[in-house]
């Protein structure tokens, strides 16, 4: 199988799904960002300099989430109709988990949006804590599951489970 992203002469271009049919797309990514004891209860008890981290953090993924084609050079623009992130406080390990769920109607997948929401969540959470901690780290972005499509139903089942959920 060749590149769909790729002309005979080996040229970019952009897959032309005018002839596919629209169907249901969902997509989730996941992601976390370790970070020091004193970060994490600033992020916690909500007492980071810059404000509300997880709340901007949450309208930040979102909105990437929406702008995935203006990011990646050969995504196609989508009409999503759902996009969510969630986080969850990782106490034991000073971590922020997030979890990015994308949909859509339409004739390509939505898990490039999904990947996009979670890595720009996660970015935003270290620029507005940086000042506290520099060496955060992120890590373990992923796909988690995807729906819909020619291809078809996919499950990441290289995550551990119980892992980002």
């Amino acid at each position: 199988m060749g590149f769909t992203h790729m002309d005979a002469n080996g040229n970019a271009i952009m897959v032309d799904v005018g002839g596919k049919a629209i169907t249901q797309r969902m997509a989730v990514a996941t992601g976390r960002i370790g970070m020091s004891e004193e970060c994490f209860l600033a992020v916690q008890n909500g007492t980071a300099q810059k404000g509300d981290v997880l709340g901007v953090a949450q309208v930040a993924g979102i909105m990437a989430t929406k702008k995935t084609s203006e990011l990646i050079p050969l995504c196609h623009l989508l009409n999503l109709t759902k996009s969510q992130i969630h986080f969850r406080l990782c106490e034991a390990e000073h971590a922020v988990e997030v979890t990015c769920t994308v949909a859509c109607e339409g004739k390509t997948g939505v898990e490039m949006e999904a990947l996009t929401g979670a890595t720009v969540a996660l970015l935003t959470v270290y620029d507005m804590c940086k000042a506290i901690d520099k060496g955060m780290v992120i890590s373990n972005v992923h796909l988690v599951e995807k729906h819909g499509g020619k291809s078809g139903d996919f499950v990441n089942f290289n995550c551990k489970k119980g892992e980002n959920e």
